[in-house]
Order: C-alpha cells, then structure tokens, then sequence
C-alpha cells in the first residue's frame, strides 16, 4: 500500500492526502464505538463490507442525479472522494420511531411515523453532539437558509431513493444520518453528500421480522454483528471476497 499523509482520523475512518490536489483518500476501520465513544470494539471486516456498500449507495445515487464527495473506490478498504469543506451538522432522518427519538418522546421503537422527521446535531464529540434547529444553524453560521434548503431537498431525495431500494431487498429503512459539505469549483460553490452511507449510521431492519442488520446489535450486545453487515451487503448483491492482505491497515507517513 502506497504511503501517504494522513490528515484526519475519526471514529470509523481515517482519511489520507489525495493523489490529486482536491481529493482525499477515505480509509475504512473495523473499529466500532457507541455511546459517543463511551462504547469501543472491533467488528470484524466491518470496513470492508462499508467501504462496499457506501459505493454502491453512493453510485446509484449519483445515477438520479444526487452530488456526491465520491469519486471511485480505490480497494477493499479505501475510495478515492473529493475533497470538501464538511457543514458540522449531522441530519438525521426518521421514518419509524427508534434510538433516542422513542425514548425522547416516549413512543414505542417501531411506530410508524406520520410523516419523515428531519432532525439536525451539531457535530461536536465534546459536547455529544447536541441537536439543535434551524435558529442554532443559521445563527451560528454552520449553515445559511440557502445551504439548509438544499440539504433537505437532497435529504428527502435521499430518503425516497434509498427506501425504495430497501424495500426491494426486504428491509425497511427506520433511520439513518447524513453529512453533506461545500464543493468549491473556482467561484461556485454546491452542497454534495460526503461521508457514508452503511449499517453503521443506517437503521436497517429486516422487514418481516424487525431484526437489526445495523450497528444497533454492537450498542445493545444482540450479536451476531458481522453477520448482520454481511447480510445487507448480500441482499444488495455486493459481498466481496476479502483476503488477508484486505485486512491490513494503512502504512501512514507522518
């Protein structure tokens, strides 16, 4: 594996300097934590399998016309993105009641919603990542009302998509949180999807049953973990074939 800078390293990915000004190279962990980190682990292969599946979501949102930070995917564990200035907001969009909004509001985890819910956390680990309104964002400068108007439309284009495509697989899409950041081109500046799309920042329960495919049987020791990746991995038709080298990590120059 080439050596190469290492900028940034999160809870679940680590990202390098690019092979062309403008792009990053986003490496995929097996860690896993919960609880804002008060929880840590290893899940086996768990890079691997998102780094598949964010493809794969990714590229089929790109089909209908969704910007994405995406480029190409480099290996079993990295893709090439471009690089953007990330909008410290997570969103998250709710279609059935689960997680913190069920015990929030006191309704049984796996109540229909009227409606999808949109819901915005300021991505701050220190602080938990509090959630806040449209007042916070735009008083604070995180976001304008033109960038907030984009990321909904881009949101709820999201959340249409993706649960068709579930639904397809027998899986019923309860929630999931997104990232977006600013594009520069010159000048003009757009609002793309960054980050990932996985079982680890999606709710994914099979739709007869209501087992958990996600992150969720690592935070509440269902077991089974690895499994339930590669269940949805399967279903979508992607489950690669690791090897030991794919298990390696990356060789960082400092």
């Amino acid at each position: 594996m080439a050596r190469r800078r290492q900028l940034y390293e999160g809870k679940a990915k680590i990202l390098f300097e690019g092979p062309e000004p403008g792009t990053l190279v986003q490496y995929f962990k097996d860690d896993a934590t919960a609880g804002n980190g008060a929880k840590k682990g290893i899940i086996t292969g768990k890079g691997v399998l998102n780094n598949r599946i964010s493809e794969h979501l990714m590229l089929r949102l790109h089909d209908i016309g969704i910007p994405t930070h995406f480029i190409r995917r480099l290996n079993m564990r990295e893709q090439l993105i471009r690089e953007v200035e990330i909008i410290p907001l997570e969103v998250v969009v709710r279609n059935v009641a689960a997680g913190s909004l069920a015990k929030r509001l006191g309704i049984p985890e796996g109540t229909r919603l009227p409606r999808t819910i949109i819901e915005y956390y300021y991505k701050n680990d220190s602080l938990n990542d509090p959630m806040v309104s449209e007042e916070h964002i735009t008083a604070f400068g995180w976001a304008c009302t033109n960038d907030l108007d984009d990321m909904v439309a881009l949101t709820m284009r999201v959340n249409d998509f993706l649960s068709g495509l579930f639904v397809g697989i027998g899986i019923t899409l309860v929630d999931f949180k997104l990232e977006f950041g600013r594009l520069w081109e010159g000048e003009d500046m757009r609002i793309v999807l960054a980050d990932e799309i996985s079982p680890d920042n999606c709710r994914l329960w099979d739709a007869k049953t209501s087992e958990k495919l996600d992150k969720d049987r690592f935070r509440r020791d269902l077991g089974r973990v690895e499994e339930a990746y590669q269940e949805v991995a399967w279903r979508l038709g992607i489950l690669p074939e690791a090897t030991n080298s794919d298990m390696k990590g990356p060789e960082v120059m400092q």
